[in-house]
């Protein structure tokens, strides 16, 4: 009986696991198929929707500018980093801890 038992709460421990994970990885196709949209959008239009970057970062020498905004919930630090280029378009993105 305890053996059975142990097995249930075992299935029933990794099954839990194996939905968490899903639901992280829907949530990030989610974040990553939104924030595809602002490609090739202005660096106006960010601004209008995210509001000023807590931080702009030139990196690796390139004229291109890193706005990076940053979110706390639940003691889980959210960054979204958009890569603007000298034509002042959204070129690129990463998000991190963002679901």
């Amino acid at each position: 009986m305890k053996i059975l038992l142990i097995f249930v709460f075992l299935i029933i421990n990794l099954t839990s696991c194996q939905t968490v994970a899903k639901k992280i990885d829907e949530k990030v196709s989610e974040e990553e198929a939104q924030l595809s949209k602002w490609l090739n959008k202005s660096e106006v239009e960010l601004k209008i929707e995210f509001g000023k970057p807590n931080k702009i970062d030139f990196k690796n020498n390139s004229r291109n500018r890193f706005y990076i905004y940053t979110k706390e919930k639940l003691k889980i630090k959210c960054e979204r980093i958009f890569e603007i280029n000298q034509d002042n378009k959204v070129i690129g993105f990463t998000s991190k801890n963002c679901f």
